[in-house]
């Protein structure tokens, strides 16, 4: 894939990431509550780096996204400035321009039903 597929996106841009590799970065500020951008891929049932798993209400069971757009860069953090909504991701927070979009993976979720 060429590296204008990822610059398509009028609010964030792919850059290094100091999280892990590359990440996803604010354009420019970002509201809370306002509308970054849609995972986009096929579907699957694989798991794999770029797959966003969502659960799926109607059929009861996680369905997964191999993403192939910007939003595959997005990285895990367990305090995130943005959050899923199906696949379309919104800021929870105001997010500067030229910080790094994040999400939580739900990691933690699962460390702590392991510890019950």
């Amino acid at each position: 894939m060429s590296e204008k597929t990822y610059d398509q996106n009028p609010k964030a841009y792919v850059a290094e990431s100091e999280i892990h590799g590359r990440g996803l970065f604010a354009r420019h500020r970002i509201g809370r509550d306002e509308y970054i951008g849609s995972y986009q891929g096929p579907a699957t049932q694989d798991d794999g780096m770029h797959v966003l798993w969502i659960w799926n209400e109607e059929r009861e069971r996680w369905e997964g996204i191999d993403g192939k757009n910007e939003m595959r860069f997005l990285n895990h953090d367990a305090e995130p400035n943005a959050d899923w909504w199906g696949t379309d991701l919104f800021a929870i927070r105001d997010i500067e321009a030229d910080e790094e979009i994040t999400f939580d993976y739900g990691w933690d979720d699962e460390e702590d039903d392991e510890e019950e």
